[in-house]
């Protein structure tokens, strides 16, 4: 029989990870690709909490917000150089794409799952 992952389980070990974590040095008010890394981050994190205290599940506005951050975050992925903390940003990206796959509700392709995390980093 093939069971599909519990996607809790396996956001619930990142989120907390992700929390301990400080924000990466440096990079408070700073943006990559045009994206305020600090907001990026907190709306994806707001996202993630709700997610996990809600069991699992989001209302269609914050779909649709993880949706649009995640876009973000992977245009800021691609122009991440090694001083601003990767690691970071790609577990942030883990979450989020985690999170996004529950979501009931087809959307457009406005949200790529390319570059993955780690890919195409400007150095």
């Amino acid at each position: 029989m093939n069971q599909q992952p519990d996607p809790v389980a396996a956001v619930s070990p990142l989120w907390e990870e992700h929390r301990s974590a400080p924000f990466p040095p440096g990079l408070a008010g700073a943006d990559r690709a045009g994206f305020d890394l600090v907001m990026t981050d907190s709306d994806i994190a707001g996202c993630v909490h709700i997610w996990l205290d809600n069991g699992g599940h989001l209302d269609e506005r914050n779909y649709k917000i993880l949706h649009g951050r995640m876009s973000r975050l992977s245009m800021i992925l691609t122009a991440l150089g090694d001083s601003d903390c990767p690691a970071y940003w790609e577990r942030l990206f883990r979450m989020g794409e985690l999170v996004a796959s529950t979501d009931p509700t087809p959307r457009d392709a406005a949200v790529p799952t390319a570059p993955r995390p780690g890919e195409h980093r400007a150095t």
